[in-house]
């Protein structure tokens, strides 16, 4: 019986997932990661920017935009000006990005 009443405890706790929530620093570094991510940032560069982030110094800090993030940047403006929308603009941003405007 004391055998049953065991295996019925272990099955409702490995039944259930655990629910944590996230500490302070997890989520810091959890933001810092996805903001050094969207920056495509590698080697150094990201060891920097993910220390002064995390010490909660990367905020007054600005990052310069890649090549390719200022031609996304510009592509996308532009077909906003043109108001294209769905296949048109799809069409448009490959091409734009692709540098066969």
């Amino acid at each position: 019986m004391k055998q049953l009443i065991v295996l019925a405890m272990l099955a409702g706790l490995l039944a259930a997932p655990a629910v944590r929530a996230e500490t302070a620093q997890q989520n810091r570094m959890k933001v810092c990661n996805e903001d050094a991510g969207k920056q495509q940032l590698a080697g150094d560069a990201r060891k920097a920017f993910m220390s002064s982030c995390l010490s909660g110094k990367a905020e007054a800090k600005p990052t310069a935009v890649t090549p390719q993030q200022q031609r996304m940047k510009d592509c996308n403006a532009e077909a906003a000006t043109k108001e294209l929308k769905g296949d048109a603009r799809k069409t448009f941003m490959s091409s734009c990005l692709s540098g066969k405007k």
